[in-house]
């Protein structure tokens, strides 16, 4: 039973974390700005890039989780072929702010230069205008949040399933990289 849950529960119940993790962070959001979120992604292509690409990248950690967190009985440890990908892919989840902050400037410029110069525009129509320049910012950094979570919850899981299965914790890297 032990062998059961150390090969197959604990892998699949440390895999739904980043997932659970995203879902929370989106209820967590106000329903206003979620809704002014939404109904503002759904004519924004950059938004459009920006989550088409951070759930590709996510979609493609929470698999290589699952691979990452597989005991291999007979080389009693993990399939570390994962551990690569999932750097790889921790590291392209850092440009996501990145591109948020590129749609945001972009907002900006189409905010500001649908003001014919000499006007005096209302307060509130600067602020209806300028609005949507934030959402390509929060929808970049959601992507770098719930993206860079998934190698974290892999080293925490290790040791843990390490522990629970009654091996020795892996060693500490040393500051030149060996072991």
């Amino acid at each position: 039973m032990r062998r059961f849950w150390i090969h197959n529960v604990l892998p699949l119940v440390f895999t739904t974390v980043p997932v659970l993790a995203a879902l929370m962070l989106f209820a967590a959001i106000p329903s206003d700005a979620r809704r002014d979120y939404l109904d503002r992604v759904a004519v924004s292509p950059i938004d459009w890039i920006i989550l088409g690409l951070g759930f590709s990248l996510f979609t493609t950690q929470i698999w290589m989780m699952w691979r990452a967190l597989r005991w291999r009985e007979r080389e009693s440890d993990f399939d570390p072929r994962a551990d690569r990908w999932l750097s790889h892919l921790a590291q392209a989840a850092e440009w996501f702010p990145l591109l948020g902050l590129i749609g945001t400037v972009v907002a900006i410029l189409q905010t500001f230069g649908a003001i014919s110069p000499g006007s005096k525009p209302e307060p509130s129509e600067i602020i209806r205008k300028y609005a949507p320049a934030i959402t390509a910012t929060g929808g970049g950094l959601y992507m770098a949040f719930i993206n860079i979570l998934p190698t974290w919850v892999v080293a925490v899981s290790r040791d843990l399933i390490r522990s629970l299965g009654g091996y020795a914790p892996e060693p500490e890297t040393t500051d030149e990289g060996k072991k």
